[in-house]
């Protein structure tokens, strides 16, 4: 039976309350913290570094999942490692040599991954998959919270399941961008197994009903 995992990102949370919020989403029942990282180079928008990872690291046990949008990334993976981040991905488009980064990564202690756009192609997975721990398919285009979800995401998130099932290794398969309670069981059902929600859970006063009502559509897959 598939683990179902929710990941809120802070990209959406209450800035001035942040270590507050945190503790309060993973009371209602979060399984991992989502740290959406911009640096306006690789996105058009700027959001936190490392120093803000560190700042909330002591308010929860569970992982942070750290989802890098910045080019170039190596420079900036071991002071997201020593900020206290469990999982760190990042785009093929933003890394001169996949392979070193990954391993970078590793390296570090964390978890590795890589994210894919809406348009970029599952093959920069051939030759990696033996250092992949998460593949984060993108159902938005990076850059902004609050997108609706781009429903040709779901073939892809079909075709990275098929590819992490003949590799016969334990991946996380991430969605991210649009999830709400209406469309958490499609991406399920196309086998996804971890569910990043921003606004669709920070933007409503009730954090536990939302994630119940997530999980309640989940339990239905």
């Amino acid at each position: 039976m598939t683990t179902y995992r929710i990941a809120p990102s802070i990209l959406s949370a209450d800035f001035a309350r942040l270590g507050e919020e945190v503790k309060n989403v993973v009371a209602a029942g979060a399984d991992i913290i989502h740290f959406d990282v911009m640096d306006n180079h690789y996105v058009p928008n700027l959001t936190v570094g490392p120093l803000v990872c560190q700042a909330i690291r002591p308010h929860v046990q569970v992982p942070i999942d750290v989802h890098l949008m910045v080019k170039p990334v190596d420079r900036i993976i071991p002071d997201f490692a020593k900020a206290g981040a469990n999982i760190i991905t990042f785009h093929p488009e933003a890394s001169d040599h996949l392979d070193r980064s990954l391993q970078l990564i590793r390296d570090h202690g964390c978890k590795a991954g890589l994210v894919f756009n809406p348009a970029t192609p599952l093959s920069y997975l051939e030759h990696v998959m033996d250092k992949i721990d998460m593949i984060l398919i993108m159902s938005v285009n990076p850059g902004f919270g609050g997108q609706s979800f781009i429903p040709q995401a779901l073939k892809k998130i079909e075709q990275a399941r098929r590819l992490i099932d003949e590799s016969g290794r334990d991946i996380l398969l991430e969605v991210d961008g649009g999830i709400k309670i209406d469309n958490i069981a499609a991406a399920a059902k196309a086998g996804a197994d971890t569910f990043v929600a921003g606004s669709a859970i920070f933007g409503q006063p009730d954090y536990k009903a939302v994630i119940d009502a997530m999980r309640a559509k989940l339990a239905e897959v």
